[in-house]
């Protein structure tokens, strides 16, 4: 199991994965994200570009253990034991797959508030790659 991204793609849409910008199809107003080429809903292809708050809701998540994350999170389940990850309902209203950090896995709490900020995540082809994580809201 990997989770590579090559270093292309990766920088394509960095803009819009650091900033947290939404595709708002101008046909049927859904909100996407990440923002799709065609809208699931309607088939649009049309968007406006959207910031989201980065506020949303634990919908769900899930604790890694011993070894079990991708291998790009060897070194920080080394360090730090367990991968967090969740499903987070955004306040805007999409609903996404997120990394969970400054908790430990005993708060967890599905309706527990989350804002996201940016993050590394891993070393990837000597790069340090950053992302959203998802912290608890203060």
């Amino acid at each position: 199991m990997t989770s590579y991204i090559s270093l292309p793609m990766y920088s394509a849409n960095i803009d819009q994965r650091l900033r947290i910008i939404a595709g708002k199809c101008i046909n049927c107003s859904i909100i996407l994200y990440p923002q799709r080429l065609v809208c699931t809903r309607c088939g649009s292809k049309n968007f406006d570009l959207v910031p989201l708050s980065g506020l949303g809701e634990l919908y769900t998540f899930s604790v890694i253990h011993g070894g079990g994350a991708p291998s790009e999170f060897d070194d920080e389940q080394t360090m730090t034991g367990d991968v967090i990850c969740g499903i987070v309902d955004l306040f805007e209203g999409p609903r996404i797959i997120a990394r969970l950090a400054d908790i430990e896995a005993s708060q967890l709490k599905i309706g527990l508030n989350v804002e996201a900020v940016v993050r590394r995540l891993y070393d990837q082809e000597g790069i340090l790659r950053y992302g959203v994580k998802f912290v608890p809201s203060t």
